[in-house]
């Protein structure tokens, strides 16, 4: 027992990265300090409090006392928005040996401690086994090849392996598809290898592993916005404490959850110049639902769990015999052999079948998660083996579904990580060969998801298309996304469109309109928000000008009474009322905001805008200065 340094009551003990610590009550740190100060408050800061089976922050420091969230820092401007796009690198499964997937596990753990590789075996390798396979990583390497052609410049992205050999041999690949990119010399270069090591790694390794003064001249140069290296692929390393501003894509192939999970998506959420948010980039999935299914069971999987295997087989085959009856009369080919082009049509064909009505929809997704759980279980018997295709369709098209009527679908939680449990029930038979990236757009037949760039011939000929639910899905979700990105920069004009869009799709809902009649109704909508896009340059404004104008035109009389010239004269100089009037706090300092509000008044006034209608027009310029603050 530690002795008591002091028995006051005013002593102040803080604890800095209060998660990591302070949980060693029976004899650690944490108890040796109580006793030496067994008076003294104690305070807890960290950005990612814990609570689980072991260790719980606020069991140890006590209730909340104050919250400073990423939505607080997003509005104070202290960090940028952190946006997820899901582009999951599924995998397929065909049949191989048990003893293949052994072997590898085997290769794998091969120098690990007795203890360490028997753990790899049943829950870390077999995963690593499906992340880490050669033509899942082709593709992967590939796809973001691409992905990272598009994304803004300056700019850095992180890559996130689940080990280091998939980080090595992922840097393999994409130096083979840009050879330009790659240099031995660690001061050159476009993408490295962040990882420690030693002199008894493998040989593939070592061109990878650098002293501490050598990682250090790395971190230099990947905070450099304007240094050459872009890309770093790491597995652990730098997904804590490394802040670099410029850092705005993060590729996630590797599972996280938890405070590991926060603290890593936070790398990409520093403000940097004109930085709009950062983007974390999917590829495997739901990572607690991925380890649960490894692991351990859920409490609604433990029902499942201990039932004689024949009784699984039976529901299993019950489930699949369900989700075929809710696809009657739609033929399907779930081949995997098939060109990707008829593997395509097939998930389209059965896509437009379960999006045509909702109550189909709710029961294939309740279905098919059921008949993949079921066959998690039992997936090394010949009647798994039997519709093992069919599995891997049915799961494909949830996926598919969740991401077209949910942009979020890949968070923890959702359903979308299905096609990975689909994927690990067929784990125990086989070798793995990599599918396709499912692009929901593509298999709508929309070849790009910029509603801006859409011709009206394009937009047209969709209602002619022969899957209309799957259009109308895709029209919907389009329309969304780029209601979301009108709402940062035009208040009056989101709300109006999301108005139409939904009093549209509740028409469509209480069966007012047919599936032919809501297309052409969100063609329309569609071609009116691609038009919008340039209206200020008709209105010889710019994009803020022409959104404050749209605030202060709300009102039918003030249009009737002013006119159009003296509205865009209002407009001209709102904006600069505005530019001359932020600071970083002013949209949540109420008296600044009332300074703001009385200058507002004063120029509506000059102008002499009609009284009866300047309260609601005063909030609604506040409201749409305070967007333009925010966006620029």
């Amino acid at each position: 027992m530690h002795p008591v340094l002091t028995d006051r009551r005013n002593v102040v003990v803080v604890a800095d990265e209060a998660h990591r610590s302070q949980y060693g009550f029976a004899d650690g740190y944490a108890k040796h300090l109580r006793d030496a100060l067994p008076n003294a408050t104690y305070l807890g800061f960290t950005g990612t409090p814990i609570e689980s089976a072991d260790r719980s922050t606020r069991s140890v420091f006590g209730d909340y006392i104050d919250v400073y969230d990423l939505t607080r820092a997003v509005e104070d401007g202290a960090t940028v928005r952190i946006y997820y796009e899901s582009r999951l690198a599924k995998v397929s499964l065909p049949a191989a040996a048990l003893e293949t997937l052994d072997a590898l596990a085997d290769e794998i753990t091969e120098g690990a401690e007795e203890a360490e590789a028997t753990r790899a075996k049943t829950k870390w390798a077999r995963l690593e086994a499906i992340v880490g396979a050669g033509d899942r990583l082709d593709m992967v390497a590939a796809d973001l090849v691409e992905h990272w052609s598009h994304r803004p410049r300056p700019g850095k992205a992180m890559v996130v392996a689940m080990s280091r050999r998939i980080a090595v041999e992922l840097d393999d690949r994409l130096v083979a598809l840009r050879p330009d990119w790659h240099d031995f010399d660690p001061a050159r270069g476009v993408v490295k290898v962040v990882m420690t090591g030693s002199a008894a790694d493998p040989a593939r390794y070592q061109p990878h592993l650098h002293s501490q003064d050598v990682r250090k001249q790395l971190k230099a140069r990947a905070k450099d916005p304007d240094d050459p290296l872009e890309i770093v692929i790491v597995r652990d390393m730098w997904l804590t404490g490394f802040d670099d501003p410029a850092l705005h894509t993060m590729y996630v192939d590797k599972p996280m959850q938890g405070a590991g999970l926060m603290q890593a998506i936070a790398r990409v959420n520093r403000t940097f110049r004109d930085k709009p948010g950062g983007l974390i980039v999917d590829y495997l999935g739901i990572a607690t639902n991925l380890r649960q299914a490894l692991a351990e069971y859920s409490p609604a999987d433990r029902d499942q769990a201990g039932v004689p295997i024949e009784q699984m087989v039976a529901a299993m085959l019950e489930k699949h015999d369900i989700v075929r009856g809710l696809l009657h009369g739609c033929a399907y080919d779930a081949d995997p052999q098939l060109p990707a082009a008829q593997r395509m049509a097939a998930y389209a064909t059965v896509l437009d079948v379960v999006m045509g009505d909702p109550d189909r929809k709710t029961r294939y997704l309740d279905q098919v998660l059921a008949l993949t759980k079921a066959l998690a279980l039992c997936a090394s018997r010949d009647e798994a083996l039997a519709i093992r295709n069919d599995v891997r369709l049915f799961a494909d098209v949830c996926a598919a579904i969740l991401k077209i009527e949910n942009p979020d679908s890949g968070r923890a939680g959702s359903k979308a990580g299905v096609e990975l449990e689909t994927a690990i029930g067929q784990l125990v038979d086989e070798a793995v060969v990599a599918d396709a990236v499912i692009d929901v757009y593509a298999l709508a037949g929309i070849e790009t998801p910029e509603l801006s760039i859409l011709s009206d011939e394009f937009l047209d000929g969709i209602a002619h298309k022969d899957k209309p639910n799957l259009q109308m899905g895709m029209l919907r979700k389009l329309l969304s996304d780029e209601i979301r990105t009108v709402r940062r920069t035009n208040l009056v004009q989101a709300r109006r469109f999301s108005e139409q869009l939904d009093d549209a799709i509740n028409r469509y809902t209480n069966r007012a309109l047919t599936t032919a009649e809501i297309i052409a109704e969100l063609v329309k909508l569609a071609k009116q928000m691609r038009d919008a896009a340039q209206r200020h340059t008709e209105l010889g404004l710019s994009v803020a000008e022409a959104a404050l104008y749209d605030a202060i035109a709300a009102n039918d009389a003030a249009v009737l009474q002013m006119g159009d010239a003296t509205l865009k004269r209002i407009a001209v100089d709102l904006v600069w009322a505005v530019q001359q009037s932020v600071t970083i706090d002013w949209s949540v300092k109420e008296s600044v905001r009332a300074a703001m509000r009385a200058k507002i008044r004063r120029l509506l006034a000059k102008y002499d805008y009609p009284p009866d209608q300047e309260d609601k027009a005063v909030e609604l310029i506040l409201e749409q200065a305070e967007l333009f603050a925010a966006h620029g």
